[in-house]
């Protein structure tokens, strides 16, 4: 086992007592976090944090599921943390980032070391996802389309996919293993409620990997229209970072439509400086796409494979031990760029003002319910409070007729119990506004090191200043 620096542990200091794990995302690997750990590493040396990038799940290993990746990530830190205490190294204190999906499989991991009472040993301290799909990926999309995308995804990246869509069904629980890792019964909520800071940073726009509501745990988007709103930034990272109290400052004054000529200029230099990515969107589409569907079914085919290979123990390692129950008392409740493209060019759905019925009004109350635990979770966190007073998402002076409100999502009662449970843990939530950069999944943690993506660094940076915790 090496740490971020190539070393062993026999190699390093032994005067740092947090060890930090980073698990990177779907197709990943560790370099893609890279700079994050640079960051870390040059803001803590070596004797005050240890930095393990996990690595067991890489490339198309995650294609195996939450779970089998959750087990992966638990085994390489519990064996981090042997190997330290073996080295002479007396580690006290742990911390987690997830990227993307990786958020997903360090919070199943986490579920698992607590079962295994290394929460009790260790002060869990910072937990923090990058864009993660808490909520899956699941448009909230009704008609053709929706259906299309939301049946047909789940089938290209096999395990993964039919948990990200939720049409999975872990074990016995009868649900997705989404809402099981929502649980407030569960071994995973147990193990979020031991860290001392969690949060969360999600982007507002050309997040084609994981929308907006899924990351930020919202059933509204307000940055669905970012020319009608004033954004309103946390000061020192303007233009990047949003405050996580008052997204929206008062609404921008509606004015009148301009001249048929602006307009009709404005729709022609939309128009050419879309035909590149178009030409190449349908060259993926009739070319690239078939490929990528073969791929995906080989790949399927060989996740199935790895899987049963896993759970018999006949890759080297025994994993049965992580098999543990999910709920902590027995309780169980009653029931890539153009594949992206595609799936984010489609305006999302709302639930309707009007004629709903009876399911959909509960789906209605349930949102308006998780708004009104994901507002007071905000300001609880952020006063240190179990029961701050709510704090309104938009400033004070707001316009209720002018999108105070914003329309509840049409999400499935899945999801707004997952956004419910997850708000009611707590988390401090950073919408992210990437400017320069149509991949911003990627920018937002700096993937690899281009001129475009120079807006994630000011995100890291935000985190390390202002929320991560040694």
């Amino acid at each position: 086992m090496e740490l971020d620096n190539g070393r062993t542990p026999a190699e390093t200091s032994r005067n740092a007592d947090h060890l930090c794990v980073l698990v990177h995302g779907l197709w990943g690997n560790p370099s893609h976090l890279n700079y994050v750990a640079s960051s870390l590493r040059e803001r803590y040396s070596e004797d005050r944090l240890h930095i393990l990038a996990a690595k067991r799940n890489a490339g198309n290993f995650t294609y195996d599921g939450i779970e089998v990746g959750g087990e992966r990530v638990a085994h390489e830190v519990e064996e981090a943390l042997e190997e330290l205490a073996a080295a002479g190294h007396h580690i006290t204190k742990l911390s987690m980032v997830g990227y993307s999906l990786g958020g997903l499989v360090a919070r199943y991991a986490l579920g698992l070391l607590y079962a295994r009472g290394w929460l009790d040993k260790l002060e869990p301290v910072n937990f923090t996802t990058f864009v993660s799909p808490h909520v899956g990926v699941r448009n909230p999309l009704k008609g053709t389309w929706g259906f299309l995308w939301n049946n047909v995804g789940p089938l290209t990246i096999s395990t993964s996919g039919k948990q990200l869509f939720l049409i999975d069904s872990f074990r016995d629980s009868g649900k997705p293993l989404l809402s099981v890792l929502a649980d407030p019964e569960s071994i995973f909520i147990k193990a979020l409620e031991k860290f001392r800071h969690r949060s969360l940073y999600a982007n507002v726009v050309n997040d084609r990997s994981t929308i907006y509501y899924t990351t930020s745990l919202s059933t509204t988007n307000p940055f669905e229209d970012l020319e009608a709103v004033n954004i309103n930034y946390v000061e020192g990272y303007n233009s990047v970072v949003i405050d996580p109290d008052v997204h929206i400052l008062s609404p921008k004054k509606r004015i009148e439509s301009p001249p048929l000529l602006s307009q009709a200029q404005k729709q022609l230099t939309r128009l050419v400086t879309e035909i590149p990515f178009g030409l190449f969107f349908t060259a993926i589409l009739f070319i690239g796409f078939p490929l990528y569907l073969l791929n995906s079914a080989i790949q399927t085919f060989r996740s199935q494979r790895r899987i049963r290979l896993h759970e018999e123990g006949i890759l080297g390692t025994a994993f049965g031990r992580y098999r543990v129950p999910v709920f902590a008392s027995g309780v169980r409740h009653a029931v890539e760029e153009a594949f992206e493209h595609a799936g984010a060019g489609h305006k999302p759905d709302y639930l309707s003002m009007d004629d709903i019925s009876p399911e959909e009004g509960k789906r209605r109350l349930s949102g308006r319910k998780a708004r009104a635990v994901e507002s007071k979770t905000n300001a609880s966190i952020r006063d240190g409070s179990s029961d701050g007073a709510s704090e309104p998402l938009l400033s004070s002076d707001s316009d209720g007729e002018d999108g105070q409100e914003f329309p509840t999502l049409a999400l499935t009662p899945a999801q707004f119990s997952i956004i419910k449970s997850l708000n009611s843990v707590g988390f401090r939530k950073y919408p992210v506004y990437i400017h320069n950069h149509r991949h911003s999944h990627a920018a937002i943690i700096v993937r690899v090191q281009k001129a475009g993506f120079d807006e994630g660094k000011l995100v890291i940076k935000h985190w390390l200043d202002q929320v991560f915790e040694i």
